[in-house]
Formats: C-alpha cells, sequence, structure tokens
C-alpha cells in the first residue's frame, strides 16, 4: 500500500510530462504509455481529473463507465487510460484521430511524439476527415464568427459580433494555427474554457487545453502535414507477439450506436486479425462491447 501511495504521488508530480510525451516506439510497435489508478478525492469531477491527467473528458469517463462523472464518490479507484495506440502510417507532422479525440504529434528527429485530448465538432458541425497542411499560425488571433454561426447564437438569444478581438472572452484562445482545407475554415486551436476539451462541441474546429495548444504552436511549423482521421477500431501486433484491440464509440449519438457491441467494419485484414488461433474471442466480444478506448489484449 505504501509503495502504491509512493507511486500515486509521484505519477502526479510529474503528469504533465508523461502524460503528453512518449518516447517513439520501434516501427514494429503501436503502444506508447502505461494506463494508471487514481483514487478520487472530495470535490473531484471526471472533468477535473481529466484535466489533470491531460487525456479528455469522454476518455476518462469511457475507461470508468460506472462512475458518476459529476459527483465520483471519494476513495473510488480510477483507471486513468494512458496507454495509447498510435494511429496507422507515416509518424511524421499531426495526425488527429477523431474516433479517438485526440491528436498526435510525431517529432521523428526527436524520437517522441505528443499526445493531446482534443474537442471537435458536434452533431452536424462534423470535423472533416482530409489530408492537409498548416497554412497560418496566428499568435492572439481574433475571432470572425460565419454568418451561420451567428445565426445560430442570435437564436439563442445571445448574439455575436462581427469579430470578437483577442483577449479572455475570445473562444479560440491565444493561439491558434489554420488548415489549408476548403475555403481555411478549420483551425486547431486554444479555448477561453477547458470545459470541452475531450468532447464534441465545436463548430467543426479542433480546440486544445491552452497549456497543450501554446506548446504545439511553438513546435509546429507553416506547411506541416496534417492528417486527420477517424478509426473507432484499431488494432496492433507487438513485437514480443501480444494483440491488443482498441475500440472507441462511434461519433454518432444514436442510441443504436451507443449500446451492444460494435459492429465491425468491412476489413479482411481486421476479421484475419481477431480470428487467429492466438486470439481469445470471449476477450475480443468483451472489448466490442465495454468500448473502453484504450487497447486491451486480446491474445490468450
Amino acid at each position: 500500500m505504501l509503495l502504491r501511495v509512493f507511486l500515486l504521488c509521484i505519477a502526479l508530480v510529474s503528469c504533465g510530462v508523461w502524460a503528453k510525451t512518449y518516447p517513439l516506439p520501434a516501427d514494429d510497435s503501436r503502444l506508447v504509455g502505461q494506463n494508471q489508478h487514481y483514487i478520487v478525492k472530495q470535490g473531484d469531477t471526471l472533468a477535473s481529473i481529466a484535466n489533470h491527467f491531460d487525456i479528455g473528458f469522454l476518455a476518462l469517463r469511457s475507461a470508468n463507465p460506472k462512475v458518476d462523472p459529476f459527483l465520483p464518490t471519494p476513495g473510488t479507484e480510477l483507471l486513468i487510460p494512458l496507454r495509447q495506440m498510435l494511429p496507422e502510417g507515416k509518424r511524421e507532422g499531426i495526425v488527429v484521430n477523431l474516433a479517438q479525440l485526440r491528436l498526435f504529434f510525431f517529432r521523428p528527429k526527436e524520437h517522441q511524439v505528443d499526445i493531446f485530448p482534443i474537442g471537435i465538432g458536434r452533431i452536424g458541425w462534423d470535423t472533416p476527415t482530409t489530408t492537409t497542411y498548416i497554412s497560418q499560425k496566428i499568435p492572439h488571433p481574433s475571432w470572425t464568427p460565419t454568418q451561420h454561426i451567428r445565426d445560430e447564437y442570435a437564436a439563442k438569444g445571445k448574439p455575436l459580433p462581427k469579430v470578437v478581438p483577442a483577449g479572455p472572452d475570445n473562444p479560440l484562445g491565444d493561439y491558434a494555427m489554420r488548415l489549408a482545407y476548403g475555403a481555411g475554415d478549420y483551425l486547431i486551436h486554444g479555448t477561453n474554457k477547458n470545459f470541452g476539451v475531450g468532447l464534441r462541441v465545436s463548430s467543426g474546429c479542433m480546440r486544445l487545453f491552452p497549456r497543450d495548444i501554446k506548446y504545439l504552436f511553438s513546435k509546429a511549423k507553416k506547411g506541416m502535414s496534417v492528417r486527420i482521421i477517424n478509426q473507432p477500431v484499431q488494432y496492433a501486433r507487438q513485437p514480443d507477439g501480444t494483440l491488443y484491440l482498441e475500440v472507441t464509440r462511434p461519433l454518432s449519438q444514436s442510441a443504436d450506436d451507443q449500446t451492444g457491441i460494435v459492429n465491425l467494419p468491412s476489413n479482411p485484414q481486421l476479421i484475419k486479425f481477431i480470428t487467429q488461433a492466438q486470439v481469445d474471442s470471449q476477450k475480443v466480444s468483451q472489448v466490442l462491447r465495454r468500448r473502453s478506448g484504450y487497447p486491451e489484449l486480446i491474445s490468450q
């Protein structure tokens, strides 16, 4: 017990470092980090704990589905899902997996990857999947809401000006990076309200915690590639032969998508992967039903 408390104290002190930056694994490995545990304290909420560990609200809730998100019982042990699966493809630039609500910033020269929780477009304002690049970096941006957004706010009795200047009332926060997609309406930016990071709440842009966008803005370069994907089911074989499956909840919020077992995509490679002799089919069913959002072992 003393050892466990000691390790937890180390985790809480250092989480600002290890919850964000990981050594890049070998090319034949896709897993980084290790899951941790946290004991709920009086006054904690899942949102405050997610902010503390830099993982996003929905990621923490998916990993702990039976815990009250607003009034978790003090003394409850939470799983902090810090083991994560890197997206498939080239490890370069920025890669966003909308299903995971995460942004991966690859720095191969330093052999590191930074992983951040993000907020993305809500239903009807979906963040697009695309391959593009950073066309502009904007410190202390002003916000020019589209007419559609202004009409929506006006209908709620909250009219917006044509331009919201930089400052504490600007929802873009202190830093923004414009994407060369479409008319340039999509941004990776900060926020003046931490709530919303790790959720589907934006008008299509991707928002980060203020500390995260400040760091990313300082490292990312104009012209850097940005790949936005939507992969709710991922799988990987580790160098030691163990097999992992990760399933996140679909972006749709319909009742059919939020309950029961996830329907597997029509992917022959995935079907071949989960029907190998060493795979425990019961574990696969559990992972598909649980949709925990972090990699789980499925080999026997």
